[in-house]
């Protein structure tokens, strides 16, 4: 850790960035990038966002790969608070929403042990905006209540074990980091004997590269191989799909392919 500069006032804005569109970050998102000193950015941020800091500002990317999460975690925890100390007012610009599968709660209890203030800046988790850009609602009257939002593989790897249980509901299942978990995801629905549930998946969210592809339990997973489909990518399970636009004429289009 860095020696403290006496004459720095040391803060910390945890940012929400959005789901990829530059365009759906905040207000109050923009005003506090025009005031950093030091913006931190992940891999799912655009970088078109750092326009909005000053030039001067040293930007610095620390997007984290899979399978090294905790390593990369605590040096990010370390160079945050490093920076804070030394240069004024970090910007740490995460991709969605800092407390949705964003480690936000975990930097700013890290911050906080160096008794730093931090101030968080919600973002559109993709979660819920993803879906919505899709015109997909994540709850609708007569066809969903409620709506689950769960990390497609946990910490050890695993699927999680809320998958299971959100299988045998009516809500909305969404599903964040779980594409390459989407063979045993179908499985755990099929065996609940939703084969019949339309399903969705939406590649880049919100960019220009965006693709969607919708389809049932039953045909998702083909469909999205086919499709090409590749991450990051969410994974949308419940009735409401069935309101997208083309649902029907996707339906109708892969029923050869079954």
């Amino acid at each position: 850790m860095g020696e403290r500069n006496l004459n720095i006032e040391p803060k910390i804005t945890l940012l929400g960035a959005g789901p990829g569109d530059p365009d759906l970050l905040t207000l109050k998102g923009v005003k506090a990038l025009q005031t950093a000193d030091v913006v931190l950015y992940d891999a799912l941020t655009n970088e078109a966002l750092l326009t909005h800091a000053p030039a001067a500002a040293i930007k610095v990317y620390v997007g984290k790969r899979s399978g090294e999460h905790s390593f990369e975690q605590d040096a990010i925890n370390k160079l945050m608070v490093d920076y804070a100390l030394n240069y004024g007012h970090v910007v740490r610009l995460k991709g969605g929403d800092p407390f949705v599968f964003g480690r936000g709660y975990e930097e700013l209890d890290y911050a906080d042990s160096y008794n730093i203030p931090v101030t968080v800046i919600p973002g559109i988790s993709s979660s819920i905006g993803v879906p919505g850009l899709q015109q997909i609602p994540v709850t609708h009257r007569g066809l969903s209540e409620s709506f689950w939002v769960i990390t497609g593989t946990t910490s050890n790897g695993q699927v999680s074990d809320d998958i299971y249980q959100a299988a045998k509901s009516n809500a909305t299942v969404i599903i964040l980091m779980g594409l390459k978990k989407l063979p045993q995801i179908v499985e755990i629905f099929k065996a609940e004997g939703r084969h019949d549930l339309p399903a969705a998946v939406v590649q880049n969210g919100s960019s220009d590269n965006e693709k969607l592809v919708v389809g049932k339990v039953d045909s998702i997973l083909e469909i999205s191989k086919k499709e090409k489909i590749e991450a990051p990518a969410l994974l949308i399970f419940g009735e409401v799909v069935s309101l997208h636009p083309s649902f029907k004429t996707l339906i109708k289009q892969y029923a050869a392919i079954s």
